[in-house]
């Protein structure tokens, strides 16, 4: 244990705290059981070190952070380990990269039960894994999910200016104003194409030229060894996953024929059913439903986008679609905190309850102008009027 808390504090050491993520104020630190599940790259090891080096830099000696990937743990359990900790005072273990150990569910829990004053966070970069464990861990675990950057926190690093988040409601009823005071410290547009494109995943600030490689690099651990792992997706078929996603980057949106498609990629019915299920369960994709109760495997998605931007950018290169880019964009910053539909009029219903066509600065109300709640969400507009807002805004929901 004593090469462990030695890593530790070598880590503590070289985390930087100029820069936290929101959602650390959202998480409730006082549970006895976190999970914190996102994506890799998406920042969940920075943000433990972050909130250790803030809220228990006095309590350090109490306080324990490992990697389950670590070696160390090939010769030690990790119920064992918790309960030596314990045992000489720990207070609180965070636990980074659990799908990384075997049985790792089974034994939180057990560590959950043997260990009441003790507090545990953990964190997930595989989705999969955790909607695997639900059973084991309900009732016990308080699980929130991490995002990558949204375009308010983008632009907060980049240029050092705290800006604040922006409910959907405050949009809707006073997006002029709140436009006005972005506009007031900073021109939107000089970094949305850059979020766009490389924006998203934190780890775009370590070597830009290498994004492309590392992104590639999540994508392909993903498909080829989550997939078939958890999912038993044959190892064969990943060459047309991957084709799949680059057709739904390049389409406006993606609207899948299923007869076609099947055809053209060489999947049955049921298995490509499975497919899209399986992409939006990791994380790739966003699929979008009509109204109905309970979401099936087998119930076709009525539209279909890359999870975010910088995939579609990674995926068709120049060939990405500037519609699929907007209404991705939109997907992405209004699905972490809201409920989003298929509408026959329109691109998205949200909460069921607001209507939503997306489009450039010419686009008009003509779809949806006799629809209550209906707005137009216009890109490459840095005010609105009336109910025309500009796309960008919405990035400030988070």
């Amino acid at each position: 244990m004593e090469s462990l808390a030695t890593q530790f504090q070598q880590r503590l050491q070289y985390v930087s705290v100029d820069f936290v993520r929101s959602i650390m104020d959202e998480i409730n630190w006082e549970a006895q059981l976190i999970g914190i599940k996102g994506a890799r790259g998406i920042g969940k090891t920075t943000l433990l070190l972050q909130y250790i080096k803030l809220h228990l830099s006095e309590e350090l000696d109490k306080t324990m952070y490992v990697s389950l990937d670590s070696v160390w743990f090939s010769n030690y359990s990790l119920l064992d380990f918790a309960g030596e900790f314990e045992r000489k005072g720990g207070k609180y273990l965070f636990l980074d990269e659990v799908h990384k150990y075997q049985n790792w569910a089974q034994e939180l829990k057990n560590i959950y039960d043997s260990y009441p004053l003790l507090k545990v966070v953990f964190t997930s970069s595989s989705l999969l894994e955790i909607l695997n464990a639900r059973a084991d861990l309900s009732r016990r675990a308080v699980i929130y999910t991490m995002q990558g950057f949204s375009f308010r926190e983008y632009l907060s690093f980049e240029t050092g200016i705290n800006f604040e988040k922006i409910t959907l409601e405050q949009i809707l009823n006073n997006h002029q104003n709140e436009a006005s005071k972005i506009n007031e410290k900073i021109r939107p547009f000089q970094h949305f194409d850059k979020y766009l494109k490389q924006g998203y995943y934190p780890f775009y600030t370590e070597q830009a030229d290498l994004y492309p490689l590392r992104l590639g690099e999540i994508i392909n651990m993903m498909l080829e060894i989550e997939l078939p792992l958890l999912r038993n997706v044959k190892i064969e078929y990943i060459t047309r996953i991957k084709q799949l996603l680059l057709i739904i980057a390049e389409s406006v949106p993606f609207i899948p024929n299923i007869s076609k498609l099947s055809e053209k990629i060489g999947l049955n019915r049921a298995s490509l059913l499975s497919y899209f299920h399986y992409l939006d369960e990791i994380g790739l994709t966003r699929n979008l439903f009509r109204k109905a109760h309970g979401i099936s495997r087998l119930q076709k998605p009525a539209k279909i986008w890359l999870e975010n931007t910088n995939l579609a950018f990674l995926l068709a290169k120049e060939n990405a679609n500037e519609g699929n880019l907007r209404e991705t964009f939109f997907a992405n910053q209004l699905a972490y905190r809201h409920d989003l539909l298929y509408t026959e009029k329109g691109d998205f219903l949200i909460n069921e309850k607001y209507n939503f066509e997306i489009g450039g600065k010419n686009k008009t109300d003509k779809q949806i102008k006799f629809m209550e709640n209906s707005y137009i969400a216009s890109d490459n507009i840095e005010y609105g009027f009336g109910n025309k807002i500009p796309l960008w805004l919405f990035g400030f929901l988070y």
